[in-house]
């Protein structure tokens, strides 16, 4: 394992992440809020850090293998998450899992949180919580493969470990560097779309510029406590609902359709498709429900927050315009469920993906057919392309270790204090990177103890690095030579 390099370019890593530091910086100063001393302190130590490596192995050469993007890749979220921590140590006075926990929330684009009161916050801060799920949205590392080649790292092996979805060895680009490029350069692109958008809806420049971080990210910060309900503005949650199920689109499509020129790519992509569906089946059954109960006074109304909340729930965002735990029947433990299907593949949404379901169903009625007619064959076919038996078994191995972790997270949650209802939605909320979740947990996680909490940071790196990435690390076949 080329240990030298890998430390080279975390040291690169870290010094393109203390970049970050510098909006927040200057907002310290235009407020004069108190903050500044904070987040250079940030600055100094992040910086430092990272020059401290890139300069003692600068002469570090070498070609990057499978086993050392693993290792680069769950170093990064790890040591950025912990990094990122320090200004909500010195800022809103948290504890150090407290604040890895926000920061780790942040980064994963989980959307979970332990602070309140942020309406009196300093802006400062705030706009520092939704900086981090911009950048955790799409991943530094894919900011960072797009210039590695001009310092002589190779950044495929960096790109199939970061990047969501069962199908990691493809690219739009000849050259990976170019892909990464594409990917920011769209995710940029609907970043100004959606500031643009939420100015004219009403928002101030400051909330425009944050909520749009946290809404293409699908990461669901906000900057005030009551989420978007605070603003209680049509216009604002249609601009989210939209601006969230594009955030949960596949990137490839958005590049496809760009490039082309035409909306067509999106329909006929079937996994877009199934998840248009599954958002429009989930409303529809929502609304009706809702208008059953006389949860609300008309149809259009439950219509109204059924749409929101399902589409921020199965985006993984977490924007809340209402608490859905305290809806009639079943719907709170629907919307749980439908956050382990999650967005599409190569997406900033999390959970399972729409595409793994797809295959698990297609491979399910594939062993039904074949008990009736055992002499059959029947290879599985998606985007009009036979899928290699190796994705199908990855898929299953995916799908098991998935719910073996969610089982052994909550239990152990119970084990710490956690009731039932809570253990299970803080374990589904942060595995599959959503947010909100019930019982305890419904609005925040500051009732959760420390213990609790060091679980479900690491169900949310977990989560955001789809299992194998960080598990693969410890198994002791890995680190044998």
């Amino acid at each position: 394992m080329e240990y030298k390099l890998i430390l080279r370019i975390l040291g690169v890593f870290l010094i393109l992440h203390s970049l970050a530091l510098l909006p927040p910086i200057g907002i310290a100063i235009a407020d004069n809020d108190g903050q500044l001393h904070d987040f250079l302190y940030t600055l100094a130590v992040t910086f430092g850090s990272g020059s401290f490596l890139w300069l003692t192995f600068h002469n570090a050469r070498g070609e990057l293998g499978r086993h050392d993007g693993f290792v680069i890749v769950a170093a990064f979220w790890l040591v950025l998450s912990a990094m990122s921590a320090i200004p909500f140590i010195l800022g809103p006075h948290l504890d150090f899992v407290d604040a890895f926990f926000e920061a780790a929330s942040a980064f994963t684009t989980t959307g979970a949180t332990v602070l309140v009161g942020l309406d009196s916050l300093p802006r400062s801060v705030l706009f520092y919580r939704q900086e981090l799920q911009w950048f955790g949205g799409m991943g530094i590392i894919v900011l960072a493969v797009a210039i590695l080649p001009l310092l002589g790292m190779g950044g495929m092996q960096l790109y199939r470990a970061e990047t969501p979805g069962p199908f990691k060895d493809e690219k739009l680009t000849p050259r990976i560097a170019h892909t990464a490029q594409s990917f920011w350069l769209i995710y940029i692109g609907m970043t100004v779309v959606c500031i643009v958008c939420y100015l004219f809806a009403g928002m101030s420049l400051f909330d425009a510029i944050s909520h749009s971080f946290a809404t293409i990210s699908t990461g669901g910060f906000s900057t005030h406590d009551a989420s978007i309900d605070h603003y209680q503005n049509l216009p604002i949650e249609l601009i989210t609902e939209f601006f969230m199920l594009i955030g949960a689109l596949n990137f490839s499509v958005h590049f496809v359709a760009l490039r082309k020129r035409d909306l067509r790519p999106y329909w006929q992509n079937p996994e877009i498709k199934v998840f248009l569906i599954i958002v429009a089946s989930i409303i529809l059954v929502s609304t009706c429900v809702l208008t059953y109960h006389h949860t609300y006074a008309s149809f259009f109304t439950a219509l109204r927050h059924s749409a929101f909340q399902t589409i921020s729930v199965i985006t993984s965002t977490g924007y809340t315009t209402e608490n859905f735990a305290q809806w009639p029947v079943f719907l709170p433990v629907l919307l749980i469920f439908i956050s382990f299907i999650g967005g599409c593949s190569g997406s900033t949404a999390g959970g399972m993906k729409v595409i793994r379901f797809m295959l698990l169903f297609k491979q399910g009625n594939r062993n039904l057919l074949q008990l009736i007619h055992p002499a059959m064959i029947k290879p599985i076919k998606i985007f009009g392309r036979v899928v290699p038996e190796s994705v199908s078994s990855a898929v299953w191995g995916f799908f098991a270790l998935y719910v073996a972790i969610f089982t052994f997270a909550m239990l152990l949650l119970m084990v710490a204090g956690a009731d039932q209802v809570t253990a299970f939605s803080a374990v589904a909320t942060t595995l599959n990177n959503c947010g909100p979740g019930l019982g305890e947990v419904t609005t925040n996680f500051t009732t959760m103890n420390e213990w609790q909490k060091v679980i479900l940071i690491f169900c949310m790196i977990l989560g955001r690095l789809e299992i194998f990435t960080l598990l693969v690390l410890l198994t002791p076949a890995f680190w044998r030579r």
